[in-house]
């Protein structure tokens, strides 16, 4: 048995396939995050901290002996539940291919804007900064409609790679942001997709719980996302009606060059 004790759970393994798949579905369409930055791992439930090969120096413990202390990142740990009813998890077994998974999606919804908020915006508790609060750029303004945006997102792209760094890049904006691209007039937007990816060279990334938008190189080993656990499902209890679960994940972030990604503002 594993710390996620599925074991334990009234579940067929029908019954956590199909629970597994709808997790995956709507967890790929939100975890906007993964998709711009270094994955590593996952090294598993039992690693604990990510080691930054640094060291702090510390008193030595008696005279004439120097020491140092290794640096490492604590990992953070995330966790979202929800409920399944047992009579549309028992329904999976008798063939039943629509169970209601509503708190599922809204679970794994809120797990993948928690991850992404993290990395774009930090995570103050955990000690994670994020790559807003650590570009050494200053915030370029969207402005107030569509046409505009390409100016910005040269400006962005220009000052990235005027520090040196080489594209692609990429850029993730928020749902709003996003869907007022989308709503142009210019053919349902693909004509601004399409003249922001020339620009880009790489991805536009519709990014829940981001705000604004952020530009940042794709080149690789900028910004580093280490996973111990990967998003997982667990069991937590049962009564005659539900059965409650969870999704969670370990993970630290770390921006190893601030110079490799603009802020941009939405003007108000």
């Amino acid at each position: 048995m594993d710390h996620l004790h599925r074991d334990l759970a009234p579940l067929s393994e029908a019954a956590w396939e199909v629970l597994e798949e709808e997790a995956r579905c709507r967890l790929s369409a939100h975890l906007a995050a993964r998709r711009v930055i270094d994955f590593a791992g996952p090294h598993g439930w039992s690693y604990s901290a990510t080691d930054l090969g640094r060291i702090g120096r510390i008193p030595g413990p008696s005279e004439g002996v120097s020491a140092a202390q290794r640096r490492v990142m604590p990992l953070v740990e995330l966790r979202a539940e929800f409920r399944v009813s047992r009579v549309d998890v028992d329904d999976v077994d008798r063939g039943a291919s629509n169970p209601d998974l509503a708190e599922l999606d809204e679970a794994a919804r809120q797990i993948a804007v928690a991850e992404n908020t993290s990395v774009f915006h930090g995570y103050e508790d955990a000690g994670i900064l994020g790559i807003t609060e650590s570009t050494s750029h200053r915030p370029i303004e969207l402005g107030s409609d569509g046409d505009q945006y390409p100016t910005a997102v040269a400006r962005a792209t220009d000052a990235i790679r005027g520090a040196g760094i080489d594209g692609p890049y990429g850029l993730v904006i928020s749902p709003e942001i996003y869907t007022g691209i989308v709503e142009t007039a210019e053919h349902g937007g693909h004509l601004l997709f399409d003249h922001l990816r020339q620009i880009l060279g790489g991805p536009l990334v519709w990014a829940p719980g981001v705000e604004g938008g952020i530009v940042l190189s794709l080149r690789g080993g900028d910004f580093l996302f280490e996973s111990g656990e990967d998003l997982s499902l667990g069991y937590l209890d049962h009564d005659a009606d539900v059965v409650r679960l969870y999704i969670e994940e370990s993970f630290s972030f770390r921006v190893v060059e601030p110079d490799a990604a603009v802020s941009l503002r939405r003007s108000t």
